[in-house]
């Protein structure tokens, strides 16, 4: 059996770990206040860089759809909070700075949460959505991501035609589970957001054009069986090319994945099933 770690031994040691590491990210926020971008224009920059729109209601597997419904609330209050920010030329972006802890004092419904690799709910729920859709923004550009988690080794939900590719996602916790990323340009970038009764949509601004397309894409996807559990497999890129001259300039593996799967096999379509691999 496995040593559990301190945060893992009762209610209270978890408590203790869990302010300890609240308390180290602000005090590393105080110490880079300076570079944290928090300044938002109402006025959009002039040249789109990239726009994506995700779907809020999903239905993935048994999931409560009250629970989706209250996301929409969640995302909407979160919403003003990034919508213009702009991030200046040796800036980063830092979600849990700008959007602050979600209470259920400040309007906040009880959404979906991942806790311990398994599906709940909690207040402020649904918020990967808004750092997920940053985060494929963010691909599709020349900005440098500094921190971002994902639910590794676990499929949690059967969420089959996704346009973005399994992998790709983002897992937030407040505030020391942050989704950061870094202007090293010398241009500004601008993080549009709206919201409507379906949809979330996202776009990336700049100051100026950029002179690389990006581009990502799957491959190698199935799932394998072994010891009676099923496996979600792929491969994810990141593919920059010039823009003048459509060279290729680099194709980066994002994300390759080996992911159990925790839902109803019934859910996998049988036609991505590779028995005999591992």
């Amino acid at each position: 059996m496995s040593r559990k770690s301190f945060s893992e031994i009762n209610l209270l040691t978890y408590q203790m770990a869990y302010q300890k590491n609240v308390l180290k990210r602000r005090i590393k926020w105080f110490t880079e206040r300076r570079i944290i971008a928090r300044r938002f224009e109402k006025e959009t920059l002039p040249f789109k860089i990239y726009e994506h729109t995700s779907l809020i209601r999903r239905h993935l597997g048994d999931v409560d759809m009250q629970l989706q419904d209250n996301k929409a609330i969640n995302l909407s209050l979160v919403k003003p909070k990034i919508d213009g920010v702009v991030i200046l030329p040796g800036q980063k972006f830092s979600f849990w700075y700008l959007v602050g802890k979600c209470t259920g004092s400040k309007g906040f419904k009880e959404g979906l949460v991942i806790k311990n690799g398994e599906a709940s709910k909690g207040i402020g729920g649904g918020m990967c959505q808004f750092t997920n859709l940053i985060h494929w923004l963010v691909l599709h550009s020349p900005l440098t991501i500094l921190e971002h988690h994902h639910h590794n080794g676990l499929d949690l939900f059967p969420d089959f035609g996704r346009q973005v590719p399994f992998g790709t996602g983002t897992s937030i916790a407040y505030n020391y589970i942050d989704y950061q990323f870094v202007n090293n340009t010398r241009q500004s970038f601008q993080l549009k957001i709206e919201l409507n009764s379906e949809y979330i949509i996202g776009a990336l601004y700049s100051d100026l054009p950029v002179e690389n397309s990006y581009h990502v894409v799957e491959e190698n996807c199935f799932f394998s069986k072994k010891d009676q559990n099923f496996y979600r497999n792929n491969e994810v890129y990141r593919i920059i090319n010039n823009k003048k001259t459509g060279n290729l300039l680099s194709k980066e593996l994002i994300v390759k994945s080996h992911s159990k799967i925790v839902y109803d096999e019934k859910y996998i379509p049988k036609e991505l099933i590779k028995e005999d691999c591992i």
